[in-house]
C-alpha cells in the first residue's frame, strides 16, 4: 500500500535520484575517455563540446575568458562543461525516477550535442564520434540502474531494501567509474609515446644557451622566458600528440613543385637559432602574453623558395593537426626576418603544448596569423580565396605586432621615498626600439637607460631611478620604434589587430 508522501522523504529521493544521474554522466564519461583512447582519437565528449564551443566563440567573449582566466581559459573551459553537464545530469536523475525516459532524454540529448560537435571537428575522422556515443548508452543503462533502484521507494519511503541498494549501486558506479577513467589514461597511451620520443629526441645545439650580454635590465622580468612560463593562447583544448617519426609536413597549392617532409628531412637541413619575441594579440596594455625565447629550426624562406610559389601568391594557409588554420602574408617569410618551421625551444625539443613536434614562428606577427602549432600542412595561396581561422571572427588579416611596452617593477609594491628603480619591457618585434620614457602624475616624460639591443626581433629592457616622495603616483611608460615614431597613446581594445595604450600603474609610497 502506498504511504502518505513525506516532504523529507521526497526531497531525499529528489537528491538521491539527482546523485544517480550525475554517477551515471560520470560513467559514461569515463567510458567515453577509454573508447577515445582504444580508437586513437582526442575527441572525447568533454573535448568534442569544448572544442566545438571554440570555434564558435565571439571574439569578445574569447578576450573576456583570458582577461578572467589568462592561459587557464582551457582549464576554466573544462569546469564549466562538467558543471553544465552535471547540472542536467542531476535534472535527468530526478526525472528518471518517476519516468525514466523523461530522465533518459536529458541524457540522449546531452550525448546528441557531444556527437554531432565531433562530427564538426576537422581532427575527428571516422570514428571521432564513437567516444561520445559510447558515453551516452553507458549513461543510459546506469541512470536505468538507479532508477530502478529509487522506484520502490517512492512506494515504501523508508523501504532499507532499496536504501541499501542504491548507495551499494553508488560505490560501484563511482569505483567502476574511477577504475574505467584511469584505464583510458593508461590506454591513451599515445601522450605516453610522445613523451618519450620527445625524452629521447637528440636535436642541434646552440653554440650557447646564455643570454646576450647586457640585455638584462634590474628590476625587469627575465630577458629569457623560461619554457614553463612561456604563455600559452591556442584553441586546442585537448593538446595533439604527435610522434616525430609519425609526422609530416605538406607543402603545396600555388607552387611549381609540392613537397612532402618528414622530421629526419627537417633535421637534414641548414639549423637556425634564433632569439625571437611572441606576442598574442589577445595581450592587454601591460599584460603578459608576450615572451621571449631561443627558437632554433630551418628557415621556412628555404622550404618555400624550393617548392617555387606562383608569382601571384601573397599568402601561406597554415593548417595545425587539431585543425586550426592560419593566413600569413607570404611577404613576412620571404624576407629578412628569418620565419622558421621551429622544433626546439630554449635548447630543448618543443614543448607538447606549444607545438611539439614542428611550429611556426614569424618574428613581427601576431601569433594568430603566423604562429601555427603542430603544424601539418602549408598550402600557398591568395587572401581572396580563403580564411584563416580568426579572420571570419573578426580579426585582421595581416596581424603586424604594435609597438608596445609594459612596467614590471615597482608593480603592486609600497615602496620607501627616495631612489626607486622602475624597469620593464617594450617591444616592435623586426622594427626595433629606439627609446622608452617614464613620467609621474602626467609631469613631464624622462629618459630611460636601454639595455642591449641584440636583435630587433627581441623585447629590450630598460630602466629609470625614480626619486619618490611620499604619497600615492601613477607611473606611466611610452616607448619609440626605431624610426622615432612614438607608441600608440589612445586606448584600443585587443580587437581586431591589437591593443594600445599607455601601460599606467599605481605605487604608493612611504
Amino acid at each position: 500500500m502506498k504511504q502518505q508522501a513525506d516532504p523529507k522523504a521526497a526531497a531525499g529521493i529528489r537528491w538521491r535520484g539527482a546523485a544517480g544521474g550525475v554517477l551515471a554522466a560520470l560513467a559514461g564519461l569515463a567510458v567515453g575517455s577509454v573508447s577515445a583512447g582504444i580508437l586513437g582519437t582526442q575527441q572525447t565528449p568533454v573535448v568534442a563540446i569544448g572544442s566545438a564551443f571554440i570555434d564558435r566563440v565571439p571574439p569578445w567573449l574569447k578576450d573576456l575568458a583570458i582577461a578572467w582566466f589568462g592561459t587557464h581559459d582551457k582549464t576554466a573551459l573544462r569546469a564549466g562543461i562538467l558543471i553544465v553537464v552535471a547540472a542536467l545530469a542531476a535534472v535527468g536523475g530526478i526525472l528518471a525516477v518517476r519516468r525514466y525516459w523523461a530522465g533518459a532524454l536529458i541524457t540522449i540529448a546531452l550525448a546528441g550535442v557531444a556527437v554531432a560537435a565531433a562530427f564538426t571537428r576537422a581532427d575527428s575522422g571516422q570514428t571521432g564520434f564513437l567516444p561520445s556515443a559510447f558515453a551516452g548508452i553507458t549513461a543510459l543503462i546506469v541512470l536505468r540502474l538507479f532508477s530502478r533502484r529509487l522506484e520502490p521507494l517512492l512506494d515504501i519511503p523508508d523501504d532499507n531494501v532499496s536504501r541499501r541498494g542504491f548507495l551499494q549501486l553508488s560505490a560501484g558506479v563511482a569505483l567502476g567509474s574511477a577504475a574505467v577513467g584511469a584505464l583510458g589514461r593508461v590506454v591513451g597511451g599515445n601522450r605516453a609515446a610522445v613523451a618519450d620520443a620527445r625524452k629521447r629526441l637528440r636535436l642541434p645545439q646552440p653554440r650557447t644557451l646564455a643570454p646576450p650580454a647586457g640585455v638584462q635590465a634590474d628590476g625587469a622580468v627575465p630577458w629569457v622566458t623560461a619554457n614553463e612560463d612561456f604563455y600559452r593562447i591556442d584553441t586546442a583544448l585537448s593538446v595533439p600528440q604527435i610522434v616525430p617519426s609519425d609526422w609530416k609536413l605538406r607543402v603545396h597549392g600555388m607552387v611549381d613543385r609540392e613537397l612532402e617532409l618528414t622530421f629526419d628531412d627537417l633535421l637534414k637541413r641548414q639549423v637556425l637559432h634564433k632569439w625571437v619575441t611572441l606576442t598574442c594579440v589577445s595581450n592587454q596594455v601591460g599584460g603578459d602574453l608576450v615572451g621571449n625565447a631561443l627558437w632554433s629550426g630551418v628557415l621556412l624562406k628555404d622550404l618555400l623558395e624550393e617548392a617555387g610559389p606562383a608569382r601571384d601568391a601573397d599568402a601561406i594557409k597554415s593548417t595545425s593537426k587539431d585543425g586550426f588554420t592560419a593566413g600569413t602574408p607570404l611577404p613576412t617569410l620571404l624576407d629578412d626576418r628569418q620565419a622558421m618551421l621551429a622544433f626546439a625551444m630554449n635548447g630543448e625539443p618543443l614543448p607538447v603544448e606549444h607545438g611539439f613536434p614542428v611550429r611556426i614562428v614569424v618574428p613581427g606577427l601576431y601569433g594568430y596569423v603566423s604562429a601555427t602549432k603542430w603544424l601539418v600542412d602549408i598550402e600557398v595561396s591568395r587572401f581572396d580565396r580563403f580564411e584563416g581561422y580568426w579572420t571570419p571572427r573578426g580579426w585582421s588579416a595581416l596581424g603586424p605586432i604594435k609597438l608596445s611596452s609594459r612596467i614590471d617593477t615597482p608593480l603592486g609594491k609600497k615602496v620607501e621615498p627616495g631612489p626607486v628603480t622602475v624597469a620593464g619591457v617594450a617591444w616592435d618585434q623586426h622594427v626595433g626600439v629606439s627609446k622608452v620614457e617614464v613620467r609621474v602624475d602626467g609631469g613631464p616624460w624622462q629618459q630611460a637607460t636601454l639595455a642591449a639591443d641584440p636583435s630587433i626581433d627581441t623585447w629590450r629592457q630598460w630602466h629609470w631611478t625614480w626619486d619618490a616622495p611620499g604619497g600615492t603616483h601613477l607611473l606611466q611608460v611610452r616607448a619609440f620604434d626605431a624610426k622615432g615614431n612614438p607608441q600608440v597613446e589612445a586606448s584600443a581594445p585587443p580587437a581586431p589587430n591589437g591593443a594600445t595604450g599607455l601601460h599606467t600603474i599605481s605605487v604608493k609610497v612611504g
